[in-house]
C-alpha cells in the first residue's frame, strides 16, 4: 500500500463529516470493494480524499488509485481544495464563507510568489514577463464569478476566514464548532478580531465569546450622579438602609468615598480593556489574587472596629 504524506494545514481545510456519514462512506467502499475515484496527491502529498484514505489505512486490502496534481506551491493547493470542497453541496452557510475567504487568502498569495519568480526570471533573462497566471480579472473579482457572489462577499469572507483561524489559534477546536454550528460568528465580529493588535486579540475573543461581559461592564461604567456621594461596600445593606450621614461627618466620607470611586474607576477601566480576565480561569486567578489585598484591608478594618467597639462596651460595663 502506498505511504501518502497527510499535511495538516490541507487536511484541516476539508471539512469533517458526521460519525453517520463517515460510516456510510465506509460501508460504501467496502461493498464496491475498491475506491471508485483516486486520490488527489501532488508530490505524494494527499490533497483530496483524507477521509477515504483513513478509511484505506483500516482496510489496506481496498484497491486504490491516485491522482497527481501539478501545483507551482501549496498555495496553490490550498486553492484548489477549497475550489473543489465549494462545489460540494451540502456545505453549512459558515463552511462556504469559510472556504471562500480561503480560496481567496490563498490565490492572493499564490499570485504574489508568482510575480516574485517571474521578476526574478525577468531580471535574469533582461526582459519581460506578464502575469497570466490566472486571467486578466483581479482574483477578487474572479473568485466571485466563480460562486456566483459579490466582490463584497469574497473580501468579507476574507475577514471572516482569518478571523476564525486566529480565534482557532486562541482557542483550538472553536473553528469545528463554527463548522458544525454550536458557535455563530458574524463578519462584523471577525473583522474586529482580525483588525485588533495582537496583543489585545486575547481580549477582543473574549469580549466575542462573552457579550454578557462587556454589557455588564457597560451598565457598571454608567457616571453616578455628581450629587449622590458613592457608598462604601458594606456586609449588611439592611443596617444602612434611610441612615443619613452626620454633617460632622460627611468631609470624612467623602474623602472615603472618593477613594472608593478611584478604585473602582481603575478596575473598571482595566478589566474593559482586558476582558479576558474574566473569563478566562488562569487569569482569573490573577485577578482574584489583586483582589486580596483591598479585600483583607477592609476585613482588617472590620475587625479592628470590632474589637474597639467591644473593649469600648467592656470598659463601660466596668464603669457602669
Amino acid at each position: 500500500m502506498i505511504n501518502l504524506k497527510i499535511d495538516p494545514e490541507f487536511q484541516n481545510q476539508i471539512p469533517p463529516l458526521t460519525d453517520d456519514e463517515y460510516k456510510q462512506l465506509e460501508e460504501n467502499i467496502l461493498k464496491e470493494g475498491k475506491l471508485l475515484s483516486p486520490l488527489i496527491v501532488w508530490n505524494n502529498t494527499l490533497v483530496d480524499g483524507h477521509n477515504r484514505y483513513a478509511i484505506l489505512q483500516k482496510h489496506p486490502e481496498i484497491y486504490f488509485s491516485t491522482m497527481p496534481l501539478r501545483f507551482e506551491n501549496r498555495e496553490e493547493a490550498i486553492a484548489w481544495i477549497c475550489r473543489n470542497q465549494l462545489g460540494r453541496r451540502n456545505l453549512s452557510p459558515e463552511q462556504k464563507r469559510y472556504l471562500l475567504g480561503k480560496q481567496y487568502e490563498a490565490e492572493k498569495k499564490a499570485a504574489k510568489i508568482f510575480r516574485g519568480n517571474q521578476y526574478t526570471l525577468a531580471k535574469k533573462s533582461g526582459g519581460t514577463h506578464d502575469d497570466n497566471h490566472h486571467s486578466g480579472k483581479k482574483t477578487c473579482d474572479r473568485i466571485a464569478e466563480e460562486n456566483g457572489v459579490s466582490r463584497a462577499s469574497v473580501l468579507r469572507a476574507s475577514h471572516y476566514t482569518r478571523g476564525i483561524d486566529i480565534a482557532d489559534n486562541l482557542s483550538p477546536g472553536i473553528k469545528q464548532k463554527v463548522f458544525s454550528g454550536e458557535v455563530k460568528f458574524t463578519n462584523e465580529e471577525m473583522s474586529k478580531l482580525v483588525l485588533s493588535s495582537p496583543d489585545k486579540r486575547q481580549d477582543v475573543f473574549a469580549e466575542i465569546m462573552h457579550p454578557e461581559i462587556t454589557k455588564a461592564m457597560e451598565t457598571a461604567n454608567a457616571d453616578p450622579k455628581a450629587d449622590e456621594p458613592v457608598p462604601m461596600p458594606i456586609s449588611n445593606p439592611e443596617q444602612f438602609k434611610g441612615y443619613q450621614v452626620p454633617d460632622e461627618c460627611m468631609k470624612v466620607y467623602k474623602t472615603l468615598s472618593m477613594a472608593t470611586e478611584m478604585m473602582r474607576n481603575t478596575w473598571k477601566r482595566v478589566l474593559k480593556n482586558n476582558q479576558s480576565y474574566l473569563s478566562d480561569p488562569e487569569k482569573q486567578k490573577v485577578l482574584r489574587y489583586a483582589m486580596q489585598r483591598p479585600a483583607h484591608y477592609l476585613n482588617e478594618l472590620e475587625a479592628c472596629m470590632e474589637q474597639i467597639l467591644s473593649e469600648s462596651i467592656e470598659e463601660a460595663e466596668k464603669t457602669a
